[in-house]
């Protein structure tokens, strides 16, 4: 079982406008059941607003009634319908200024193994400009010469799943070359 959200304003709650027991209590809101009888006598959680647990659809009226009834039973939380939160990425990170100039690499990499990325895509990757990567596609960077097209993930300036993932959302395949880069001296 998960703990309720708010636990102890939860529990202040429970006390004010149910007749469960302080070990129901204590149990559903996982706390001791000597916090719950101080919370019950004014000493914890003075001016505390009680939770809701019903307005937020983790008890139901029936659960309560039920365990009011029985002392020994014990509440259940109510699963939520509600969609998990995912973790997204934040984006391009802080570059050191040893790894920016590897940038215009990486943008001749992409562009050359993946010319199905957006313009966007490579920025959001890479961390660049629009203009920096016209640049480099069209060979008029200031040091075009001295680029050489090598990989993003390699080079510190974006992780291997936020590539397959602009990749596959580009509508390209992923390749057995393409599969988790793991060290250099897997290249050939």
């Amino acid at each position: 079982m998960t703990q309720p959200l708010m636990p102890k304003a939860t529990a202040v709650w429970l006390i004010e406008n149910t007749a469960l027991t302080f070990e129901q209590v204590a149990e559903f809101c996982q706390l001791h059941a000597l916090e719950v009888q101080a919370i019950a006598d004014g000493e914890v959680g003075i001016g505390m607003q009680g939770f809701d647990p019903i307005a937020n659809g983790q008890l139901s009226r029936d659960e309560i009634q039920r365990c009011a009834a029985d002392p020994s039973a014990r509440l259940e939380l109510q699963k939520s319908n509600l969609p998990k939160p995912t973790n997204k990425s934040k984006g391009p990170k802080y570059v050191p200024i040893s790894k920016r100039g590897d940038k215009p690499d990486a943008i001749a990499w992409l562009l050359k193994h993946h010319p199905e990325l957006k313009d966007s895509q490579i920025n959001r990757l890479v961390g660049t400009t629009k203009d920096t990567i016209n640049k480099v596609r069209d060979r008029t960077h200031w040091n075009s010469s001295q680029i050489t097209a090598r990989h993003p993930v390699l080079l510190g300036l974006c992780q291997q799943q936020d590539l397959d993932n602009a990749i596959v959302k580009a509508g390209g395949e992923l390749t057995s070359s393409h599969q988790q880069v793991g060290s250099i001296s897997e290249l050939p």
